[in-house]
């Protein structure tokens, strides 16, 4: 396995655990592992300063640029769009 295999890297900071699990879990679904990086101080005591909540979102280095582009790209707006038909009012005939 080659050094770059192995090396990680950042492509997101998250300030709260929960917002960093939604990306993480937005990775994943398209295929790319990803793994969180935080201090367990910040998450135990639920403190935002200093860098305590912060969380870095990391993924392995070769899967860098596919995840900053997939981060980068807004929600499906087909999908939505598909969503918004189905729930209008039936029209009278």
């Amino acid at each position: 396995m080659a050094q770059r295999d192995l090396e990680l890297t950042p492509v997101y900071i998250a300030y709260g655990h929960l917002q960093a699990e939604v990306i993480r879990a937005k990775l994943e679904a398209a295929g790319i592992p990803a793994l969180l990086e935080y201090e367990s101080a910040g998450l135990i005591l639920g403190v935002m300063v200093d860098g305590l909540g912060q969380v870095k979102v990391m993924v392995r280095a070769q899967d860098a640029d596919d995840s900053r582009a997939l981060l980068d790209t807004p929600a499906d707006l087909a999908a939505s769009a598909a969503e918004e038909d189905e729930s209008r009012p039936v029209e009278p005939e």
